[in-house]
């Protein structure tokens, strides 16, 4: 277990109020006291952390509606990983795979201006590295001890005509929500007791600088131990990478995605969250830019199940390249 956890486990032990960040293989991990954040800027809407939503109308944030230009991946390039993760689903080695690349950016804003203007739930600035702008809670944990999941998965444009029936009915979509709600009630059955899914499939809807997207999640949660916070580290570490972000069965999947993606996913697909010194919100990595040597990129992907369609992944992976306004 990385020395990351256990100081995350001591401070949350002790009480003190933290910002932890956590890469996706787990082998970065950052924390800062809330009363030392600089330079990293975290705001989550629901607890009030952070800072204040950003003036719409304020000037210095230029819209990036006619200047968001990307440059993706050509099809034929997606379509043979793609076809690849069908052969090993095929083989019986995975059932589910979140598969993702890198796709470039003109985009006029700095990191600084992209946090201000992206309206999420869950925002996280690392000057200089990446900005996340987050729809995707990874748990919640409250102070007696109640730990709740909300796997986020299928993706469709709002404005496709009976939108909201044809994503909750897709029998693809559906299958991948299930086996991703299936893996996440395993990952809290080892850290606690009483799991069971509270809410099953519910929609959240998402303005875009372009469109505006439905996305399908689910609430699942269970009972830890009342010394939780001394095993918070463990906690974190038994349950990541995070199920709805990699797939089913968790370790195999891992490996062919190694194996497959052409991009170090990094902080992309990990998660941030903070300790307020009796309960944790934390959030998953997705609706990610990142800072480079060549500019912009935003990371972003989606599951491939047996039903998948190459063609409607690619297009939902490039969906997912948006910032929320």
């Amino acid at each position: 277990m990385h020395e990351g956890f256990a100081e995350i486990s001591r401070l949350a032990a002790a009480g003190t109020p933290f910002l932890f960040i956590v890469s996706y293989d787990k082998s970065e991990i950052v924390i800062r006291p809330l009363e030392r954040l600089a330079p990293f800027r975290v705001a989550i809407r629901e607890s009030g952390i952070g800072n204040r939503e950003p003036d719409k109308g304020a000037s210095h944030v230029p819209r990036p509606t006619s200047h968001f230009k990307k440059h993706p991946i050509p099809f034929e390039r997606y379509k043979k990983a793609f076809d690849r993760v069908i052969e090993e689903i095929g083989a019986g080695n995975t059932y589910l795979l979140n598969l993702t690349f890198s796709t470039p950016l003109d985009l006029p804003l700095s990191l600084e201006e992209i946090f201000d203007l992206a309206n999420a739930p869950y925002k996280l600035l690392w000057p200089g590295r990446f900005v996340c702008f987050t729809p995707e809670p990874f748990v919640h944990i409250t102070k007696e001890g109640t730990i709740s999941t909300y796997p986020m998965k299928g993706t469709i444009d709002a404005s496709i005509p009976d939108a909201e029936a044809k994503i909750l009915t897709n029998e693809k979509e559906m299958a991948e929500h299930v086996m991703v709600v299936d893996l996440l009630r395993n990952d809290l059955g080892i850290v606690g007791k009483e799991v069971r899914v509270k809410k099953f499939r519910y929609l959240d809807k998402i303005v875009t600088s372009d469109k505006t997207l439905l996305q399908v999640s689910s609430k699942i949660e269970a009972k830890l131990s009342s010394d939780w916070p001394r095993r918070l580290g463990e906690i974190l570490d038994l349950m990541l990478p995070a199920g709805s972000i990699t797939g089913t069965p968790k370790k195999k999947t891992c490996e062919i995605i190694e194996s497959l993606e052409t991009h170090e996913r990094g902080f992309f697909t990990g998660i941030f969250g903070v300790f307020n010194g009796y309960s944790i919100q934390s959030a998953v990595m997705i609706r990610f830019i990142e800072q480079t040597s060549e500019g912009l990129v935003y990371k972003s992907g989606g599951g491939i199940t047996i039903d998948s369609d190459a063609k409607a992944e690619y297009e939902e992976m490039l969906d997912k390249v948006y910032i929320p306004i």
